[in-house]
């Protein structure tokens, strides 16, 4: 992640005071760079793997603090069953949701991130 991109995601968040954020086992660093420059309350961080056999576990964590928003940082591939798991079977909402720019592109209305070069999308 860069720099840019770590400012403009922190500036998506707004005035959130408590996060969740996620990343898949390949974005962890991006997760623990986030969370060391995020001024608010962390609520947790969960991991999932880019293969599973339902991510419900790793869902329920996610959504069940009702941050402010969450922030997720992950490949598409590792990030496609966790948000299908997700909208199944949690209160999660995409338009609370900031991702960075490996997700832009994710179909999935509501969604919004930061791209490298600290500019920002949303998907309508």
């Amino acid at each position: 992640m860069t720099s840019l991109e770590l400012a403009a995601l922190l500036g998506l968040l707004g005035r959130a005071r408590h996060i969740v954020i996620g990343t898949d086992s390949s974005s962890r660093t991006d997760g623990e760079q986030i969370a060391a420059a995020w001024d608010g309350m962390v609520l947790a961080t969960v991991t999932w793997p880019e293969t599973a056999a339902s991510w419900l576990r790793q869902a329920r964590r996610f959504a069940a603090p009702e941050p402010d928003a969450w922030v997720v940082s992950a490949t598409p591939a590792g990030w496609a069953g966790m948000a299908r798991r997700l909208l199944l079977s949690t209160s999660w909402s995409p338009h609370r949701t900031i991702t960075t720019s490996a997700l832009e592109g994710f179909p999935l209305p509501g969604l919004r991130g930061a791209r490298a070069d600290g500019t920002t999308w949303e998907n309508r």
